[in-house]
């Protein structure tokens, strides 16, 4: 069985586009991928221990003070069933109750089945009151 490692880092540009890509998430530019890692408040990536290949990743990005998303939680495919999705969460997760403001607000956006395991977190949706929404270009 595959071995893997959780660092806290920053994945890199290409590496990052990559599994988004292979993960099925929406296309990103580089440039702007560039600015948004080195942004990022706090980034977790999962590599094979062996190779070093990036597997698995996320994020939280915001405004250091009273709203934080958590972005870019993506599994590699091949790799998915391993619990690896459960562990990026479960690290946002504390990280975000141990180090912001018990008050600031904490969102994603979750693909369906994926709301699921967001749920044993504690995350609950936000409707009927609100609506989550994008702008779409």
């Amino acid at each position: 069985m595959e071995k893997y490692v959780m660092k806290v880092e920053i994945p890199e540009v290409d590496e990052y586009l990559a599994l988004r890509k292979k993960g099925g998430l929406s296309k990103r530019g580089k440039e702007a991928s560039a600015i948004g890692l080195k942004n990022s408040i706090y980034s977790l990536t999962i590599r094979k221990e062996q190779s070093g290949e990036l597997i698995g990743m996320g994020r939280m990005v915001g405004d250091g003070g009273t709203a934080y998303q958590f972005v870019d939680i993506v599994v590699d495919p091949n790799a998915q069933g391993n619990g690896l999705g459960k562990q990026i969460v479960e690290h946002l997760t504390s990280y975000a109750k141990e180090s912001i403001d018990p008050f600031a607000y904490i969102s994603l956006i979750a693909t369906c089945p994926a709301n699921k395991l967001y749920e044993k977190y504690g995350f609950i949706e936000t409707s009927p009151k609100s609506l989550g929404m994008y702008l779409k270009r």
